[in-house]
């Protein structure tokens, strides 16, 4: 058991909150390879790199986030199962096959996760007493508003 100055209970809510996000960037992780693999339009070479470059980010993002889980001591969820009924994203593609299609659903989907976190931080940090938590969600978020902001220049 971890003895890190957090409670057991707090540290379980803290471990829930983390659990939704690793859900959201792993499904986002897989929506980012679809779109790696299946985009096609006059820009498919440069933006076809472009996604897979986004989907590097987003596996170590994946894997810092379940990491985290695992220093509060618990255990990361890992099934695609438990992904599905736990994030805020659909794993549907509405917008279709093109660079713009793909590059909106990704904005709406970092969009979505840069909200969620938001919401989360004040509450780990006053609610839960985890402040390390609260700084780790800081920075993930500003990942997330970067690379938002360069997903949106794409449909300017």
């Amino acid at each position: 058991m971890a003895q890190i100055g957090i409670t057991e209970k707090n540290r379980a809510e803290v471990a829930k909150v983390l659990g939704v996000l690793l859900a959201d960037e792993s499904v986002l992780y897989t929506k980012t390879r679809n779109a790696h693999w299946n985009v096609e339009g006059p820009d498919f070479h440069s933006v076809h790199i472009y996604f897979e470059e986004l989907y590097g980010e987003l596996a170590e993002w994946v894997d810092e986030v379940a990491e985290r889980i695992r220093s509060l001591g618990h255990y990361a969820p890992a099934s695609l199962k438990t992904y599905l009924e736990l994030t805020h994203l659909t794993e549907l593609n509405a917008k279709g096959n093109t660079s713009k299609g793909f590059i909106a659903e990704l904005v709406q989907d970092h969009e979505a996760i840069i909200t969620y976190i938001r919401e989360s931080i004040d509450k780990v940090s006053e609610d839960y007493k985890d402040e390390g938590t609260a700084d780790f969600l800081t920075g993930i978020m500003e990942k997330h508003e970067k690379t938002a902001w360069m997903l949106r220049s794409h449909l300017k």
